[in-house]
């Protein structure tokens, strides 16, 4: 039996993924009067100064964008407002077609403007030719959580975490609005890392549940039969007939699992931190067993220990193992496993890290596990 990857097949470093949260808005087809420069190209220029290290032009830039944003929706929405106020156009009734059409015919040009700066950004069919609805969801649009994202980003990398948590918080109030509709995923990794800083451990497990509601192999009815099966599979027949059965490619919620399981197995539960480093540990070899059979077609996997040395001769995989904690979650998995009852797949795991030079830390203590296994004291979150 296999679990199949269910989510797109993402590149081999997790939080280069986070790129796809520099937003690249698309040309606003309204004119902004009085301004030179338009809302979208003052927030790429407010990122060109964030990267350059100057937050103080950064968050001038982020917060202009979002007044420049809000004035112009604003001023759409006003002259929409006007235009269906007019007597021969309530005579028409909620009809967008006809609403649109009497712009058009009699000149209106400001309202066709704001109608097809509208459709450029919500799908006309989700209006339902209401005309009260394209005013709602213009309205909407004065939003930018883009914007308080990147004031939210400004704020933490300056060490102001309060003030990027509600900045954070208050962009994923608005995630409808996202251009990337994966953009309140990132978002939330955000939330919970300023909630593990500032160690409100309950509310960084809580945001990290939310992430894994979209792991349907983990959240679903329909995938309960395969993850109990994929947990007999590594409590019985351990770890490396594990791996050669099973491949799961979900790689956005990677972090979410280990992060979870890290926390459970300091909270001393260990069969839920089990559950939850076994399948961030299944995303990791996925990815590194797919980047060996895309460069070696007739790779197949055969064992840890050999998985171990095309790691080593291939430094996209060298960083990536570093960062998504490769050797620290098969650490914690196996001594979960012998905390949940279960010393035999235990010890594989702390064999192949007693083998494993690259292991670092994780080497020692695997050695140290054959001599004497026991659970470790409570980990602190990293």
């Amino acid at each position: 039996m296999r679990a199949e990857a269910k989510g797109s097949i993402v590149k081999f470093r997790f939080f280069s993924l986070f790129c796809l949260f520099l937003f690249f808005p698309g040309f606003s087809s309204f004119a902004q009067q009085g301004n030179s420069r338009p809302w979208w190209y003052t927030l790429e220029q407010g990122k060109f100064y964030f990267r350059g290290g100057e937050y103080g032009n950064a968050l001038l830039s982020f917060e202009d964008a979002r007044r420049q944003r809000r004035a112009m929706y604003e001023r759409m929405e006003k002259d929409f407002i006007d235009f269906l106020s007019m007597s021969e156009v309530r005579r028409l009734g909620d009809s967008l077609e006809r609403v649109e059409a009497y712009a058009a015919e009699r000149l209106y040009a400001n309202v066709s403007a704001a109608l097809a700066e509208l459709y450029g950004r919500v799908p006309r069919e989700s209006l339902s030719n209401s005309a009260a609805a394209a005013l709602s969801a213009l309205g909407a649009l004065k939003d930018y959580p883009e914007a308080e994202y990147w004031i939210g980003e400004t704020y933490r990398t300056e060490g102001e975490l309060g003030l990027a948590l509600g900045q954070f918080q208050k962009a994923y109030e608005m995630r409808g609005l996202f251009e990337n509709p994966d953009s309140d995923l990132y978002l939330l990794y955000r939330i919970a890392d300023i909630r593990r800083i500032r160690q409100d451990y309950n509310e960084m497990e809580r945001t990290l549940l939310l992430i894994l509601a979209r792991d349907t192999l983990w959240s679903e009815e329909s995938g309960s039969f395969a993850k109990s099966a994929m947990l007999r599979t590594l409590e019985n027949e351990g770890v490396n007939r594990f791996l050669s059965l099973y491949r799961y490619n979900n790689t956005a919620v990677e972090a979410a699992h280990r992060l979870l399981g890290f926390y459970y197995y300091a909270s001393g539960r260990h069969s839920r931190a089990e559950e939850h480093l076994m399948f961030a540990f299944l995303i990791q070899n996925t990815i590194i067993i797919e980047e060996l059979i895309r460069r070696d077609y007739d790779y197949a996997f055969t064992g840890l220990s050999e998985l171990s040395g095309g790691i080593t001769r291939n430094p996209l995989l060298s960083g990536y193992v570093s960062e998504t904690e490769y050797y620290r979650t098969a650490y914690y998995l196996g001594t979960s496993l012998f905390g949940a009852g279960k010393p035999g797949p235990a010890r594989a795991f702390w064999a192949f890290l007693a083998g494993t030079g690259e292991a670092g830390e994780w080497q020692n203590r695997a050695r140290a596990q054959l001599s004497g296994p026991g659970v470790d004291r409570a980990i602190e979150m990293p």
